[in-house]
């Protein structure tokens, strides 16, 4: 039986998927777009209605798929996508924005995120998004690779106080962000954004999590994000080319743990104790 998508809120009481669809890597070939296309609109179907995306990915590629992807159902949609640091200015945001927007085919970014800390000052970037926003051209913005000082800093700039959401490496092997980041968060109702869920499918080889998992009854993939959806505040966005694969990440909103299984995938992955550099891929 399936059970309803788990949501996350946002801090003006927006809704969205606690599982969505990243596009990193697609883009890239001509010959894969439509693959890609029909693994988004797989998950469009059913419930994963945020996608993730970037200018960076395959150079705007991955947004054009997107853009396709969401054709004729763009207010199903919760899209977001991120400005490169290099383009960061406050001009450069709002010509990198324009030319995203015209890629996806709509004329609204959901959440619009600054992909990582770069030269540009902060105050030049958030201004640029405060304007983007006023022009509705985007309905929210946030950041991307913050860590919990870099977010502090981000607090201190005229309109830093408005950033919704911030998208960092997270999944069972990298916890090091449940310290001091997740709690910094959850504290302003911020939404994490867990990119690399599946640890570039390096969790999917781990003999433990499999062992766990075939003992479960279900994938190693599964119990990742399973790991995930029961965080508090965590939307994760697991990338595939694959309607399939798209429909296993999605039943594995359907999987209960109990407490000791929670407590072996601790065991096996242990939280941190310390607080640790940000991990970035």
């Amino acid at each position: 039986m399936t059970q309803p998508m788990p949501q996350v809120h946002f801090a003006d009481g927006t809704e969205v998927p606690a599982l969505g669809l990243g596009t990193w890597h697609m883009g890239e070939s001509r010959k894969e777009a439509a693959a890609e296309v029909r693994a988004l609109q797989a998950g469009l179907d059913c419930g994963m209605t945020l996608i993730d995306t970037a200018e960076m990915y395959a150079n705007g590629g991955a947004e054009i798929v997107t853009g396709e992807a969401i054709r004729g159902r763009r207010d199903e949609v919760f899209i977001v996508s991120k400005v490169l640091p290099s383009n960061a200015s406050h001009k450069g945001t709002i010509t990198a924005c324009e030319a995203s927007l015209k890629r996806l085919g709509t004329d609204r970014i959901d959440l619009y995120l600054l992909h990582w800390p770069g030269r540009h000052p902060l105050r030049e970037t958030v201004a640029a998004f405060e304007e983007l926003r006023a022009s509705g051209k985007i309905v929210r913005w946030g950041v991307s690779n913050f860590d919990t000082l870099a977010m502090r800093q981000l607090s201190a700039v005229p309109g830093g106080e408005n950033c919704a959401a911030n998208q960092v490496l997270y999944n069972l092997s990298t916890r090091g962000i449940e310290f001091d980041l997740m709690p910094w968060m959850a504290e302003r109702t911020m939404p994490l954004m867990a990119y690399s869920p599946l640890d570039e499918g390096r969790l999917m080889r781990h003999p433990g999590l499999g062992k766990m998992a075939r003992t479960i009854g279900v994938t190693p993939a599964q119990l990742a994000l399973v790991f995930l959806l029961g965080r508090d505040n965590v939307i994760s966005i697991p990338k595939s080319s694959s309607p399939e694969r798209v429909l296993e990440n999605r039943a594995s909103a359907d999987i209960v743990l109990d407490g000791e299984q929670r407590a072996e995938l601790d065991r096996m992955f242990p939280p941190p104790r310390s607080r640790q550099p940000l991990q970035m891929i």
